[in-house]
């Protein structure tokens, strides 16, 4: 018979949600600026289409050349966060954010929707740079990786919640359901900034060194740097083959039933929840980040073969093939976003995290313009040729991750 405490033990294992603590707070606040993405990424091409009237051509157009825009905000906002208190500036882009989710509800053209959208853009990605420089902050150099994949699991949680409550607007289908989901993606953001401000006012860096200035506010020069991240963001290019590639293939190309695709994408959410902090471990400093990067690479471009493998299958073996396939994938993505954050934070300057994190969310940012349109030419037009040269992309820039790692770390 189980005990209370076993009880509350048990939950406590399989929560991602850390101890009381600061970690506690900013993962609190992760959860409610999630449930709001959620809910805002389910139904914003509904909304934008069927109460705004947009075609789905604008809204494509609008999003790719809003995400283009807003990447130019992650240097600058990160590098702000580096000279100011990281708290109360990412409260304060939340405030922002949430004004600027209302605005959608006064969109009811293209122009006004592009500039939305823009705007919109650029907050999100200054914002995630700003969340760098909190979650270094707030856990100190020995626990910022940890810190990073617990709010992961945390944001993928909320993510879920959020899609699962969007679905209720979406069943409803009426103008007034999309405008409470658009409210309530805005009011998640007052409640992520509140949660925010009970954090104490951390102070920015302490006075660099010589060599440390020149650096800062300057990542975008610092070529040896770009490298690592710039491996980092193709690797970047994996999440586009989970969200559509997979997808696409399945059902256009396998002939597997639509609910497939949620138990693909399922599969992925739960084992994040469950395993990213787990699988976080010993990605602290540089070199064994490195190494992580390379078994990331080489895991990833095996879950490309197994993708591959499907094809010609019968129905039922291919999804269950599909499903192994996302098993591998997620534990190669965590490894990943592990390895990246852990090379990140410990090849930037202690007093420039956030504007070298601003840097490296650029180039993943890039990843994720280009990898829709480069990914579903490669692999659902090419077919299984397809799936291999992607896999050995991976493989290619994993192996390579340690070298590239070594000529970036600092000479004495």
């Amino acid at each position: 018979m189980c005990t209370q405490a076993g009880i509350r033990g048990r939950w406590r294992s399989l929560s991602p949600l850390p101890p009381p603590g600061h970690l506690r707070t900013l993962s609190l606040a992760t959860l409610a600026n999630t449930v709001g993405a959620g809910l805002w990424l389910t139904g914003v091409a509904l909304y934008l289409t069927r109460v705004v009237g947009l075609t789905p051509t604008q809204v494509g157009l609008g999003l790719t050349l809003a995400g283009l825009v807003g990447l130019t905000a992650s240097v600058p906002l990160g590098g702000l966060a580096d000279r100011r208190d990281p708290r109360t500036l990412r409260a304060v882009l939340q405030l922002a954010q949430a004004a600027v989710a209302v605005a959608y509800l006064l969109v009811g053209s293209f122009p006004v929707f592009l500039l939305v959208a823009t705007l919109d853009a650029l907050l999100v990605s200054g914002n995630l740079a700003v969340r760098a420089a909190l979650v270094a902050a707030v856990a100190g150099p020995q626990g910022r990786v940890h810190a990073f994949a617990t709010l992961r699991a945390v944001a993928n949680l909320g993510i879920a919640v959020g899609a699962g409550l969007a679905g209720f607007a979406l069943a409803t289908d009426t103008h007034l359901a999309y405008q409470i989901l658009v409210a309530g993606n805005a009011t998640t953001y007052l409640v992520s900034a509140a949660l925010l401000m009970r954090l104490p006012a951390l102070a920015p860096p302490t006075r660099p060194s010589t060599a440390a200035a020149l650096r800062r506010g300057r990542p975008l020069r610092d070529g040896r740097f770009l490298a690592v991240s710039g491996a980092s963001a193709v690797l970047a290019l994996h999440q586009t083959v989970l969200t559509l590639v997979v997808p696409l293939w399945a059902v256009n190309l396998l002939g597997a039933p639509p609910p497939i695709v949620s138990a693909v994408l399922l599969t992925n959410t739960v084992l994040t929840v469950l395993l990213a902090v787990r699988l976080s471990r010993g990605a602290d400093t540089a070199a064994p980040a490195a190494r992580k990067m390379r078994r990331a690479g080489l895991v990833l471009a095996t879950a490309m073969l197994l993708y591959a493998a499907t094809a010609g299958l019968p129905t039922a073996p291919a999804v269950a093939l599909l499903l192994v396939a996302t098993v591998v994938y997620t534990v190669g993505d965590l490894w990943h976003g592990a390895a990246g954050a852990g090379l990140t934070y410990d090849l930037a300057p202690p007093d420039a995290i956030g504007a070298y994190q601003g840097a490296d969310g650029m180039f993943a940012g890039l990843a994720r313009a280009v990898a829709p349109a480069l990914l579903t030419l490669v692999v659902l037009d090419g077919g299984v040729p397809g799936w291999l040269a992607v896999g050995g992309l991976f493989a290619v820039v994993g192996l390579a991750s340690p070298a590239l790692t070594r000529r970036a770390l600092p000479r004495d």
